[in-house]
């Protein structure tokens, strides 16, 4: 063993519970080191810390529970390269699952999500000129007006991360007005998603749901209740003042009203889908619209 195996082993040994090796069906890290005489390695490469192969690992999990193999990972998306930046919009009524979806296309994709409280909260705190024009509006307990928005969201979607990534405008526009305003601001999406869950069935998702205060996360006293040994949890859930059957009538025929014509403004790429089925159903028909939206997109670039 040559000088620089022997170093190389000594500092393996030493440094073995901060490092870990880069798996070899890394699509980004794969790399193979050889020695000057042709043989073969005779070390592994490896990741500083845990994070990145942890989240291979995760990834690789999602993969299995697709039926795919993480050797499939190069055809995970028309163009071979799974992180291809991909720009879409999803909507659907209170209750509709879009929460579910985005984490799941947010996994894999690797887009950013957006949501337009999230932005004004971000632009408010960040001091930009139009997150003080918000500011001055919600200040005096008035609705931040559609062109003070609009001028978050091209901001927002201006930034390094949206345009390296793609993004993923969750909930937004919600009218045919904020429509024409992205439009005109030149921004465009590869795919318009539309959740669509009959009414009797968002009013029973949205009556049941309730909060933990503590770590936010949502239950449904039907669907998804916490265990009945979680007494701690049980006793400080929260139910939401407008989670009542007469207010999420209200927020339904509000959507309504407005919603056939923000979907004729994506007409060309809008998908339909039924969201009134297990969230693992629905998501095999989103991520295989999102697919079908890029592989149309790069045959129109080429």
């Amino acid at each position: 063993m040559n000088n620089l195996s022997t170093l190389l082993v000594v500092a393996l040994a030493s440094v073995t519970m901060a490092f870990t090796p880069v798996p070899s069906t890394h699509v980004r890290l794969q790399q193979q080191l050889t020695s000057t005489d042709g043989s073969s390695p005779s070390c592994v490469i490896l990741e500083m810390g845990s994070r990145g192969a942890t989240k291979w690992e995760k990834k690789k999990e999602w993969l299995r529970s697709r039926g795919m193999s993480d050797e499939d990972l190069d055809e995970s998306t028309p163009t071979g390269n799974p992180m291809t930046p991909v720009n879409i919009i999803i909507a659907g009524a209170p209750a509709s699952g879009k929460g579910t979806q985005c984490e799941i296309i947010k996994e894999e994709f690797g887009v950013v999500h957006l949501s337009t409280g999230d932005m004004l909260r971000a632009a408010v705190t960040a001091g930009t000129d139009v997150g003080v024009q918000a500011k001055e509006f919600m200040d005096s307990g008035k609705l931040v007006p559609d062109e003070v928005i609009i001028g978050i969201i091209i901001d927002r979607l201006a930034e390094t991360d949206c345009k390296e990534q793609g993004w993923l405008l969750d909930g937004f526009p919600r009218t045919a007005a904020q429509a024409k305003a992205l439009a005109d601001a030149g921004v465009s999406a590869d795919c318009f998603i539309f959740l669509d869950v009959p009414d009797e069935i968002l009013v029973e998702r949205v009556v049941g749901r309730r909060t933990d205060p503590e770590t936010g996360k949502i239950y449904h006293m039907t669907f998804s209740p916490p265990s009945e040994e979680d007494t701690e949890v049980i006793a400080r859930l929260e139910h939401r003042s407008d989670d009542t059957e007469e207010k999420v009538v209200v927020r339904l025929e509000q959507f309504h009203s407005n919603v056939a014509a923000v979907k004729g403004s994506y007409e060309e790429i809008m998908v339909a889908i039924d969201g009134n089925r297990s969230p693992s159903v629905v998501s095999e028909e989103v991520m295989d619209s999102i697919k079908a939206a890029l592989a149309k997109r790069t045959q129109t670039a080429a």
